[in-house]
């Protein structure tokens, strides 16, 4: 019997002479033992056993690695841990079986080269998140809904060694002074880590992966999200520079909209994006983009988004893409917008496009410039054009729910009209049926888009029967 055999089966001497299993008497009568126990504490056995082995196995790689690292390139690597895997088994004289072997060499070049038990996960195309709470408690979703996975890390230390392995590269740190961090990974995909003593469940990392080919305005057709009128609309937005504010919660869609529209913008001008961290997939040739960085551990050094804001005006910009406004930058980059950088483009965090005003009021605020509210609302109502809202469905869908003019100022309120609207029609099969369809309303922007060059039917806006 193989040693992994051994180990699953939670053998060791007390089951080789059957006394675990045996009846015990007690007086007069027989007492059966109790079988769950004894199976939980096999199961025990054997994760422990099995993790003991990969354990020490590991670390005489990791030690042999150590003393010829100039093998560099990861398929050599791969080659050279297979080489020294098969020489530490024989040296141990372990006997595994070719599945029992597959399973463990997979799982320590995993830890050694990629992400560990996530490793797999990533690699899932069907995956569009992952959640790790703690060490034994993974979520995923897949097409808009959360379900457990059966994947485990062996310890926090297991998952601090792939935090580490994610953030270092980035020149980036997670510890106890500093226990939260956001990152990417190589194929772009967005990281955010909370480590003790914030997170109570132990190392919490949480992954939003990112399509290897970007979605283009025909997959989000395709998926329902928008219509081909409403992707006639919004080129014709961007080609005729307006300024255009992409709203939504968590996970509604906001950077893959933000990708989309990008792509409209011509290849022969400059663009600059500022991210927190980068994730942006811009198809254009010249793209600048600019990334955010969090202090070092004296706590100076820090780039803030505000920075990169102010300092890509020097940088002769055509288009200014911000990945997210937070804070203070959304007052800059409302006067960037204001002052010659039209066709400028930015998401963040609202319920909807009345909502979205309200935050840029607060995030301006938070500028500590100490304007009146009436001077910020007339920046607003000046710079912005057009709000996308974007929202994710109950049924785990992704769509625009409005696509809304920001038309000026009345008073002291801000004014609005929703050029665009989802109307849902139904629900079936646990999906919810509708469309964004026009409310009948032409924008006041039309003349610069028209100016532009482009002409859009009547029709687009519903108002075609009407002539």
């Amino acid at each position: 019997m193989s040693l992994l055999r051994r180990i699953e089966k939670g053998g060791g001497k007390g089951d080789d002479d059957g006394r675990k299993n045996r009846p015990q008497q007690s007086g007069g009568g027989v007492k059966p033992t109790r079988n769950r126990p004894v199976e939980g504490a096999a199961a025990k056995s054997t994760q422990s056993g099995y993790i003991d082995l990969k354990n020490r196995v590991q670390n005489k790689l990791l030690a042999e690695l150590n003393q010829d690292s100039d093998t560099t390139a990861k398929d050599e690597l791969r080659r050279h841990i297979e080489e020294l895997f098969n020489a530490i088994l024989a040296e141990e004289s372990m006997v595994l079986s070719r599945a029992e072997r597959a399973r463990l060499f997979e799982a320590i070049v995993a830890d050694i080269l990629g992400f560990g038990p996530i490793e797999p996960l990533l690699a899932d195309e069907t995956v569009s998140e992952i959640m790790v709470n703690g060490p034994k408690m993974i979520f995923v979703e897949r097409k808009g809904m959360l379900s457990r996975t059966n994947v485990t890390f062996d310890s926090d230390e297991h998952v601090m060694r792939i935090i580490d392995r994610i953030v270092a590269p980035l020149g980036r740190r997670v510890d106890e002074s500093s226990p939260l961090v956001d990152a990417r990974l190589p194929d772009g995909s967005r990281v955010n880590v909370v480590i003790r003593p914030i997170a109570l469940c132990g190392p919490t990392i949480t992954i939003r992966k990112f399509e290897k080919d970007p979605l283009t305005v025909q997959d989000l057709i395709r998926f329902g999200s928008m219509t081909p009128e409403i992707a006639d609309f919004l080129r014709a937005c961007v080609i005729a520079r307006l300024n255009m504010v992409v709203s939504g919660g968590t996970g509604s869609g906001k950077t893959t909209l933000l990708n989309v529209l990008s792509s409209f913008i011509p290849g022969d001008e400059r663009i600059i994006t500022v991210e927190n961290a980068a994730e942006l997939q811009l198809q254009q040739e010249h793209v600048v983009p600019l990334e955010s960085r969090p202090p070092n551990i004296e706590g100076k050094g820090a780039i803030t988004i505000q920075d990169l804001v102010v300092n890509c005006l020097r940088m002769r910009p055509e288009r200014i893409i911000v990945g997210e406004c937070r804070g203070g930058e959304a007052l800059d980059m409302l006067q960037a917008m204001n002052t010659g950088h039209d066709g400028s483009l930015t998401t963040l965090h609202a319920n909807s496009p009345r909502d979205a005003i309200s935050r840029l009021e607060v995030m301006c605020l938070m500028a500590g410039m100490e304007l009146p509210t009436r001077a910020i609302r007339e920046q607003i109502a000046s710079a912005v054009d057009v709000i996308c809202q974007q929202q994710r469905l109950r049924d785990g869908s992704r769509r625009i729910l409005f696509i809304t003019e920001v038309q000026g100022m009345e008073g002291e309120m801000i004014t609005m009209s929703d050029i665009f609207e989802f109307e849902q029609t139904g629900y079936e099969g646990g999906k919810i049926i509708g469309r964004i369809r026009p409310t009948g309303i032409r924008p006041k922007f039309i003349d610069r888009i028209e100016d532009a060059g482009i002409h859009l039917p009547p029709a687009t806006f519903g108002i075609g029967s009407r002539r």
